[in-house]
């Protein structure tokens, strides 16, 4: 135990889903009783978390869509000030969040979940940037303007597909986000719309945070034919901690490492390491006993030691990989 212990201190550890309650905002700086807050993630030795800035789906009408981008631009703003805490840094690029780990300060990188936030007009995934957001999840629950949903809502009035995957706004998105230098983010969507922001897209996709559709079957995992379109693609599909995405009868209580570590190894024997990563979506549904809050990030390395990845296996898994995608878009940006 000890020496996994050791092993997790010496590795750039990195979080890609992390959510922050609101409106109140995060106390990220104090001891909190949210599963992630700044002493927790020292504790814990996780380097950095990617905050997102959670958009409701909602009616589309132009009020609801105005303040949809007002609500992402607030929440981002205070994403950013998270990284003025003592021993913490707001991080823009994959270089930055190198710099931060070598300096021992914690990364903060902010994210935008659901492309509602942008009301309707792709243009504005440019703010977004400028506001330090390094990805968009293209939707949530609920189809939006941009794609369909892996989870259409009938409380919304939706039919099981809007778009047939990507609309013309959605494609106009994607493109915008491949200028600025942001990441799509797949999770959340339909098969048919992750299949084509695979193929559109000048850079990786990821998806920031699902779990494997042959070992659970939801609506929110990735099939096989997913899995090597991300492959295909260059991207990466970030393994999370929610319990009924890694197992059917999955709970906080009855869900542990060993079920994470499952999908881990599922997605590296199907499309190979340099593919696969680690989040929890902490705050947002993730967290199981064993690694329930990011001061047991450690259990997570100890498991996928114990299976035989070894200290540059786990490098990748942790944050190589998901870096490797940052940096691809950062250098398609115009």
């Amino acid at each position: 135990m000890s020496d996994a212990i050791d092993l997790h201190r010496r590795l750039l550890t990195l979080d890609s889903h992390i959510d922050i309650p609101w409106p109140d905002g995060p106390a990220f700086a104090a001891e909190t009783s949210r599963r992630v807050d700044l002493p927790k993630m020292r504790r814990g030795h996780l380097a950095c978390g990617f905050f997102a800035a959670y958009v409701p789906q909602v009616r589309r009408t132009p009020d609801a869509d105005a303040a949809s981008f007002a609500r992402a631009e607030a929440m981002l703003q205070a994403i950013a000030a998270m990284g003025d805490a003592a021993g913490a840094r707001l991080c823009r690029t994959a270089d930055d969040i190198e710099a931060a780990w070598r300096d021992g300060v914690t990364g903060v990188v902010p994210a935008v979940e659901n492309g509602q936030a942008c009301g309707g007009n792709p243009l504005r995934v440019r703010r977004f940037a400028d506001l330090g957001a390094r990805y968009m999840t293209l939707t949530h629950t609920g189809h939006n303007a941009l794609a369909d949903s892996s989870n259409p809502r009938a409380d919304l009035g939706d039919a099981a597909t809007e778009h047939g995957g990507l609309s013309d706004t959605g494609r106009a998105a994607i493109a915008e986000m491949n200028r600025v230098g942001m990441v799509i983010d797949i999770s959340h969507v339909s098969k048919a719309a992750m299949l084509q922001a695979a193929a559109i897209s000048r850079t990786p996709v990821v998806a920031t945070h699902s779990c494997i559709k042959a070992l659970c079957d939801n609506l929110r995992n990735l099939d096989d034919e997913q899995l090597d379109a991300l492959r295909d693609a260059g991207g990466v599909a970030q393994i999370t901690a929610v319990p009924y995405f890694l197992k059917a009868s999955g709970k906080a209580d009855n869900t542990g490492p060993a079920d994470f570590a499952d999908h881990v190894d599922y997605a590296v024997r199907r499309v190979g390491l340099a593919h696969v990563g680690i989040s929890s979506d902490f705050d947002g549904g993730g967290g199981f006993t064993g690694w329930h809050d990011a001061a047991e990030s450690p259990s997570i390395t100890t498991e996928l030691a114990r299976r035989g990845y070894g200290e540059a296996e786990l490098a990748a898994l942790w944050s190589g990989n998901f870096l490797r995608v940052l940096r691809a878009a950062e250098a398609a940006a115009s």
